[in-house]
């Protein structure tokens, strides 16, 4: 490690005043920061902090029916404390890491990274959320723009994401059993205007709905209508944890059994 100056304040005009200074970094639970800076990926020269703010926890239900989750919340409690008001979300949330990973790591951190294998982008993605920020609110569709990479500009914080309750959803995770991260993870959302598909740890290019199959199971919600439909390998991720070919295999499989799960 080496060096810097640690802030943690407890609003969030007082956390964008801090990321306001030269190479200042917002810091969530760390589970991804603190490994970079171990191995000096990253050299900020201000920590900043969101632990402390108040505001930016908690699970809420909103007049309209939705569920808006703070930024700063961790893992641990979005399993716990959207249980009653999206079960399907906080299926995923208890599905993250292990104990010590789901009780420090925050959805604003997993959002914000983008981590090509994360459980979250997929739960965001598939469920049509908004991603709140300190300036902005950013939907899903708009907000994940390749591996690592979101449409957040420089100083800006997730402080809330707000997800629409669908009819039914649910999260199908092959874990890979080393690092607990999504090998291939498909979150399926059911709501009355349409089914979202949305699939995390296959592609080069981060998260990514499955349009055909969304297309498809408007017409018929059964997994007989996948029948014939294929993702194209060209583009999945290979490594020595499951080829190309494997990972698009993969998000068929996963997307049948959210399918059943749903049904």
């Amino acid at each position: 490690m080496y060096n810097f100056d640690f802030e943690k304040p407890s609003t969030i005009a007082d956390a964008v005043a801090a990321l306001a200074g030269e190479d200042a970094q917002a810091l969530g639970g760390g589970q991804t920061l603190i490994p970079t800076l171990k191995q000096r990926l990253a050299a900020p020269s201000t920590l900043v902090s969101v632990s402390g703010i108040a505001e930016m926890k908690g699970v809420c239900v909103e007049d309209d029916g939705s569920v808006a989750i703070g930024g700063a919340t961790t893992h641990a409690d979005v399993a716990a404390d959207a249980a009653s008001s999206y079960p399907a979300l906080a299926a995923l949330a208890g599905q993250i890491g292990d104990p010590a990973v789901r009780n420090r790591g925050t959805i604003g951190g997993s959002v914000a990274n983008n981590d090509p294998a994360a459980c979250y982008p997929a739960g965001v993605l598939g469920s049509g959320a908004t991603i709140v920020t300190n300036t902005r609110q950013i939907a899903a569709d708009d907000f994940f723009q390749g591996m690592f990479t979101t449409a957040l500009e420089e100083g800006e914080i997730i402080t809330s994401v707000r997800f629409p309750v669908p009819q039914a959803a649910s999260y199908q995770k092959f874990l890979q059993p080393a690092s607990r991260f999504a090998l291939v993870g498909v979150y399926l959302a059911r709501f009355a205007d349409g089914v979202r598909v949305a699939a995390t740890g296959a592609s080069e290019d981060g998260v990514f709905r499955w349009s055909e199959a969304e297309e498809a199971l408007n017409k018929e919600f059964r997994t007989d209508a996948l029948l014939g439909l294929h993702i194209n390998p060209m583009n999945m991720i290979g490594d020595l944890h499951g080829s190309k070919e494997y990972r698009a295999h993969l998000v068929s499989v996963m997307t049948k059994r959210a399918v059943e799960a749903c049904s």
